[in-house]
C-alpha cells in the first residue's frame, strides 16, 4: 500500500512539472508572438512592485541594462555644442557601431549647402511660422546635441523656421509644413535644415512635417511643449531614395503637458533621427511611436533618449519595423533613464521587427536605468521574427489570395501605431505606402 502510495505521489508530481513548464513555454510563447505578429501584446496591464524609498532618495536596488556604470551613479550622457569635442567618428563608437559611415562622409564635416531646400506652410491663422535667425533665444533653447552631426547642424545654422502655437489655442485643423530639396546640376545637394515648433501653454495642436526630394541633409528639430499643453508632431520620412537625411528632435514637456510624437520613415538611402525626451514638471506624459519599412540597401536607424528626472511622469514607446530586400537595415536604440527625482515614473518601450525576406537585418537594443525604487511600472521587451507562414496559410485556407493575405498581416502589425497616430489623411497615406511597398517584392 505504502509503494501504490508513493507511485502515486510521483506520477501526481511528474503531472504538476509537466503542467508547469506547459504554462511557461505558453507564456513564452504570448511574449514573443502576442496577439500581433511576432510581438507581444504590449506592456503589463497591473504596476510594477518594488521596495519604495523617500522621495529623493537612492534606491538600494537600481535596476540598469546595457552600457554604463554598474556602481554609483550612471555615467551622463555626454553633450556637447561644440562639434569638435566629439571628434569624427570611426564607426567604433556605441553611437556609430551601427551606421554606414561611408555614406554620410559629407555630413561629418563643416560644408556650405547647395541643396535647393524650399519649406512649404499650411496652416490655421492662429498659428504663427516665421524665419529667425540662428541665434535667436529659441533656436537651441531644447536641444543638447549628442552627436557631431546635430553639432555641426547647430553651429551652422543661419536661419530657423519658428511655429508657434499661441497660449490656449486649440486648433481644429492639423499644421502641415514641407520640406522639399532637391541637387541642382553639378551640386552636392547639401543643406542644414532647423526647426522649432513652440506650443504655449494650455494649447492643443497636430503639426505634420514632410520630408520628400532628395538632399544630403544635418538637422535639428525642437519640440516645446508648454504647461498643460497638448501637442501631436508627426515626422516623415518620404525622401527620394538617394536621400541622406541626419536628424536630432529634441522635445521639453511641461508640467501636465502631453506630447504625442510620431517618427514615420519610408524612403531615403540613409535615414537616422534621434528622439530625445526631457521633462520639465511634474504630471508630464509622452508618447513615442515609430514606424519604419526599409526596402533592399535601405538604413533606417531610430535612436531614442526618454529621460525622467521629475515625478508623476510617464512615457510610452512603441517602434516596429517591417524589412524587405538585400542589405534592408532597420537599427532602433531605447534608452530610459529614471532619475532619482523621477520617483513614481511609469514607462514602458516596445520595439518590434518583421523580416519578410532572406537577406535582411534588424538591430534592437532597449537600455533602462533606474535610480530610484518607488516607480509605478518600468519595463522594456523587443523582438525580430520572420514572417509566419502559418499565419498566411490561415488566410488562404479561408479563400484569402496570398498577396492580399499578406498584405493583410502586414498591416495587422502595422494596426497598432497607426491607429494611435490620430491624424485620418496620414493614417490613409501610411497605409497606402505599406502596400505599395509590399508590391515591390512581388506579393
Amino acid at each position: 500500500m505504502a509503494v501504490q502510495e508513493t507511485a502515486a505521489d510521483e506520477a501526481a508530481a511528474v503531472l504538476a512539472a509537466r503542467e508547469r513548464a506547459a504554462r511557461e513555454r505558453t507564456a513564452l510563447a504570448g511574449q514573443v508572438l502576442g496577439r500581433d505578429v511576432g510581438a507581444a501584446a504590449g506592456p503589463p496591464t497591473t504596476p510594477a512592485t518594488g521596495t519604495a524609498v523617500p522621495s529623493g532618495a537612492r534606491s538600494g536596488g537600481g535596476h540598469s541594462h546595457g552600457p554604463g556604470s554598474r556602481s554609483g551613479s550612471p555615467p551622463e550622457r555626454f553633450t556637447s555644442t561644440n562639434p569638435d569635442a566629439f571628434g569624427r567618428p570611426t564607426g567604433r563608437e556605441e553611437d556609430w557601431r551601427f551606421t554606414p559611415l561611408d555614406r554620410l562622409t559629407a555630413l561629418l564635416e563643416p560644408f556650405e549647402p547647395d541643396a535647393t531646400v524650399v519649406f512649404d506652410a499650411q496652416v490655421p491663422p492662429e498659428v504663427e511660422v516665421r524665419d529667425v535667425a540662428g541665434d535667436d533665444p529659441l533656436v537651441g533653447s531644447v536641444l543638447a546635441p549628442a552627436d557631431r552631426v546635430s553639432a555641426l547642424a547647430l553651429q551652422r545654422v543661419r536661419t530657423a523656421r519658428l511655429v508657434t502655437i499661441p497660449k490656449g489655442t486649440v486648433l481644429a485643423e492639423p499644421v502641415w509644413l514641407t520640406l522639399r530639396a532637391r541637387a541642382g546640376a553639378g551640386a552636392t545637394g547639401l543643406a542644414y535644415e532647423h526647426l522649432v515648433i513652440d506650443a504655449h501653454p494650455f494649447s492643443e495642436a497636430v503639426v505634420v512635417f514632410d520630408h520628400v526630394g532628395s538632399a544630403q541633409l544635418a538637422s535639428n528639430l525642437e519640440i516645446r511643449v508648454g504647461d498643460g499643453a497638448a501637442l501631436t508632431v508627426v515626422s516623415l520620412q518620404n525622401w527620394d531614395d538617394d536621400a541622406v537625411h541626419l536628424e536630432a528632435q529634441a522635445a521639453q514637456v511641461g508640467r501636465d503637458a502631453k506630447l504625442r510624437h510620431i517618427v514615420v520613415t519610408l524612403g531615403g538611402n540613409l535615414v537616422r533621427i534621434t528622439p530625445t525626451v526631457r521633462f520639465t514638471g511634474p504630471g508630464g506624459d509622452a508618447e513615442l511611436l515609430g514606424i519604419s519599412f526599409a526596402d533592399a540597401g535601405q538604413h533606417q536607424e531610430h535612436r531614442l533618449y526618454v529621460d525622467h528626472a521629475v515625478p508623476r511622469c510617464r512615457s510610452r514607446v512603441t517602434y516596429k519595423s517591417a524589412l524587405q530586400g538585400e542589405d534592408a537595415h532597420t537599427v532602433w536604440i531605447g534608452d530610459v533613464r529614471i532619475r532619482p527625482g523621477g520617483v513614481q515614473t511609469d514607462t514602458y518601450e516596445l520595439n518590434r521587427n518583421l523580416l519578410l525576406t532572406d537577406g535582411a537585418r534588424a538591430d534592437s537594443v532597449p537600455n533602462l536605468e533606474i535610480e530610484t525604487g518607488e516607480v509605478v511600472g518600468a519595463g522594456h521587451a523587443s523582438a525580430t521574427g520572420r514572417f509566419d507562414d502559418l499565419q498566411l496559410f490561415y488566410l488562404m485556407s479561408r479563400g484569402i489570395p496570398a498577396e492580399e493575405a499578406r498584405r493583410l498581416v502586414v498591416r495587422g502589425f502595422f494596426a497598432q501605431v497607426i491607429e494611435q497616430i490620430g491624424v485620418p489623411e496620414v493614417q490613409e497615406r501610411l497605409t497606402a505606402a505599406i502596400d505599395a511597398e509590399l508590391t515591390q517584392v512581388g506579393s
